[in-house]
């Protein structure tokens, strides 16, 4: 892997240690610096201590919402840096507009292929838009 000149650092928040051992090992494997919290309270708090490039965000948090920690991000101009990929069991078409309207960069059903997991990662790290929200017209090519 070539040298980067600093490491990407990604925050997960994820409740269900089964899950955050498997995005563990791949967001290390990908060469990421990644931290876990596994309840919502304080993950606001964290993500500005620590000002992680890329938050992947469950849904379904004991004590606070993931739709809850995505607007509270989006309402302090000091984290506009942060993106975030929300993460639900309930992947309906419904939930994706929610969690996109909340302000996240990128949203991904569970269980998900670490393939497709990982070409997210990456997209929302590079800056570009989620397929579903290019213009009309634009064609993206694979």
């Amino acid at each position: 892997m070539g040298a980067q000149a600093a490491r990407k650092r990604i925050l997960v928040v994820e409740d269900e240690d089964n899950i955050a051992i498997a995005l563990d090992y791949l967001m290390t494997r990908e060469g990421y610096d990644q931290t876990r919290i596994a309840t919502g309270a304080g993950a606001v708090e964290l993500i500005r201590e620590t000002q992680p490039d890329l938050v992947l965000l469950d849904v379904m948090l004991p004590e606070v919402s993931g739709y809850e920690i995505c607007q509270n991000v989006r309402m302090d101009p000091g984290l506009n840096g942060v993106k975030i990929l929300m993460m639900t069991a309930r992947g309906s078409a419904m939930e994706r507009r929610k969690g996109l309207a909340m302000g996240a960069d990128g949203f991904i059903s569970k269980p998900f292929e670490l393939k497709v997991l990982r070409a997210e990662v990456r997209r929302i790290l590079a800056g570009e838009p989620a397929l579903d929200t290019l213009p009309p017209g634009a064609a993206r090519h694979a």
